[in-house]
């Protein structure tokens, strides 16, 4: 470190560390302020940090699934810790980027690689059911592409999100509101002004 420090022209010491300060301030107080570290939990209540999750979160909440599995326990794989934060934090990138440019679309569907983790856990939490009673076997979300079978969704349509649900087909939908990060010292100084 020293000899980086003396490579760089003495003027210039102050301000790159003044910048980088300001850098690795705001860069956590973007990660405080979007509740990020939330996403590291199998809680739903994460997944509504983003309000365009909320007819997602209200469906799922109100079928089902909403009282017997979380967000996660269908749409992140549950093979292993380490495929299962890949997949959060690849998903999740993509969604924040999408969600930031506000290029989202009506319905949200999803892509072809959460299609097929979907159908694993659909496999794996009703597998008895499958085999033993109704014995309609297993197969792979990319057997159903080549048109070997059917996704889960062909015939449970409605489970857990209906099909109707998009960014408008529940406007007042309830949901239970994150908590505010802001601090209250913060809250009093704003509301002082």
């Amino acid at each position: 470190m020293k000899n980086l420090l003396y490579r760089i022209p003495k003027p210039f010491i102050v301000p790159i560390f003044v910048i980088l300060g300001v850098i690795v301030g705001l860069g956590g107080y973007s990660v405080y302020m979007s509740r990020a570290f939330s996403y590291l939990s199998d809680e739903p209540s994460a997944c509504v940090n983003c309000h365009i999750m909320t007819p997602y979160y209200h469906s799922w909440m109100h079928s089902s699934h909403g009282l017997q599995a979380t967000c996660n326990d269908c749409h992140v794989p549950q093979d292993n810790v380490v495929r299962k934060y890949a997949f959060k934090a690849k998903d999740g990138l993509y969604h924040a980027s999408i969600f930031t440019l506000r290029a989202e679309p009506q319905v949200i569907r999803p892509k072809d690689a959460s299609r097929a983790v979907i159908m694993q856990n659909c496999i794996r939490c009703h597998t008895q059911l499958n085999t033993e009673f109704v014995k309609t076997g297993m197969i792979e979300y990319a057997q159903v592409k080549e048109g070997e079978g059917k996704a889960c969704w062909d015939c449970h349509r409605e489970v857990p999100h209906t099909m109707v649900s998009n960014l408008s087909s529940s406007p007042n939908a309830q949901i239970p509101l994150p908590e505010s990060p802001v601090p209250e010292w913060l809250k009093k100084l704003m509301n002082n002004k």
